[in-house]
């Protein structure tokens, strides 16, 4: 019998020596206050000390991207998926009142593609520096066998920290509190099992221009197509609402990801409240018309699978909200005044009402 290596069953170590040597660099301009050592050890340091904390509690996330992936595969536009990973993570941490310290990926594939993967992980080097945190290690996974050829799959996980006292939401929040919404960059990374849906049902060309991108904003004239439309990654808002926090104006916040408004705002409010919000208070993305049109998707559908327009949602008190939306604006937020804060059912759980939700919301 002919002597069989690790490659002949489909595995090549040496590709995997090159990955790592290509993204050293990457994770390397990522470091930051409290990062020891480099890549290539059994496991990660953090320096909390010199971070800046004195009694610090820690704040974890982990998260993927979803069927983001398939289409990011199939367009064949891998670095936005990266942004996208490190999003959904930091994006769940800083709702806490967390600052993310570092992250972690899990990258696995069933043939190791050099340039495909430096792709997605130089991504993940861009949101970590967009998220002011640290690219400290991960695991790259070749699996002959489990994935078909050119597919992987990613994973991400975050830690914070934040110190005892300033961990959110604040135990204030309540009547008469406003709501703020923070403009989102597109789809972002929830959703995308009813957008393919939808892409097949009309038969859309991921590759054909956009019908939508025009008026959504595809660069100075540039024509998007469908594939670079919906792979705009999600916006990190880490940076935005840590300096709102620091400067004491930030009551709660939420990360609008699956479930959309109605599903992610009550979880950051306590019972026997309800949020009103004015589905008129905000511009809504073309990109969801479309997806709303095509799909023949009901407002109530839209607003629970989607985002909207609306990626993060903060409670701020009355007599700062004209601060704050200052404060946000400053730091290259697009804010709208979607709601306010009201009593509801004593003991409740908190809930969201829609106000002004016609049938054909979102209009085009």
């Amino acid at each position: 019998m002919t002597s069989l290596t690790y490659r002949d069953a489909g595995v090549d170590i040496e590709t995997g020596d090159a990955l790592v040597d290509a993204i050293k660099p990457l994770a390397r301009a990522t470091d930051r206050p409290g990062t020891m050592g480099s890549l290539g050890g059994f496991g990660a340091l953090f320096d909390l000390k010199a971070a800046g904390y004195s009694d610090p509690v820690l704040v974890s996330s982990t998260d993927g991207v979803g069927t983001k992936l398939r289409l990011a595969i199939d367009c064949a536009m891998h670095d936005a998926v990266g942004i996208d990973l490190v999003a959904m993570c930091v994006n769940d941490l800083v709702v806490q009142g967390a600052e993310p310290l570092f992250f972690l990926d899990y990258f696995a594939t069933g043939k190791l593609e050099l340039a495909q993967a430096r792709a997605v992980i130089a991504g993940i080097a861009e949101g970590c520096r967009q998220a002011g945190c640290a690219l400290v290690g991960g695991e790259t996974a070749e699996m002959p066998g489990m994935y078909a050829k050119d597919d992987y799959d990613l994973a991400g996980f975050s830690v914070g920290a934040a110190e005892r006292g300033g961990l959110l939401p604040r135990p204030d929040v309540g009547p008469g509190d406003v709501v703020l919404g923070l403009a989102s960059s597109g789809v972002h990374s929830n959703g995308f099992s009813l957008v393919r849906r939808i892409l097949a049902a009309a038969g859309q060309d991921i590759a054909a221009p956009a019908p939508f991108a025009a008026s959504q904003g595809g660069g100075q004239g540039e024509e998007q197509s469908m594939g670079q439309a919906l792979l705009a990654p999600t916006r990190i808002y880490v940076k935005s609402l840590l300096a709102l926090h620091r400067a004491g104006l930030l009551k709660a916040a939420a990360h609008i990801t699956g479930g959309g408004l109605p599903g992610n705002l009550p979880r950051v409010l306590p019972k026997g409240s309800v949020a009103v919000l004015d589905a008129t208070a905000w511009s809504v993305p073309p990109v969801f018309a479309w997806l709303a049109q095509a799909g023949n998707v009901v407002p109530e559908e839209m607003l629970r699978v989607f985002n909207c327009g609306i990626g993060m949602c903060v409670v701020v008190t009355a007599a700062e909200a004209e601060a704050a939306t200052a404060l946000l604006a400053a730091q290259g937020e697009t804010v709208f005044r979607i709601g306010r804060i009201e009593a509801g059912t004593a003991g409740a759980a908190a809930e969201v009402k829609v106000e002004n939700l016609s049938p054909r919301w979102p209009a085009a």
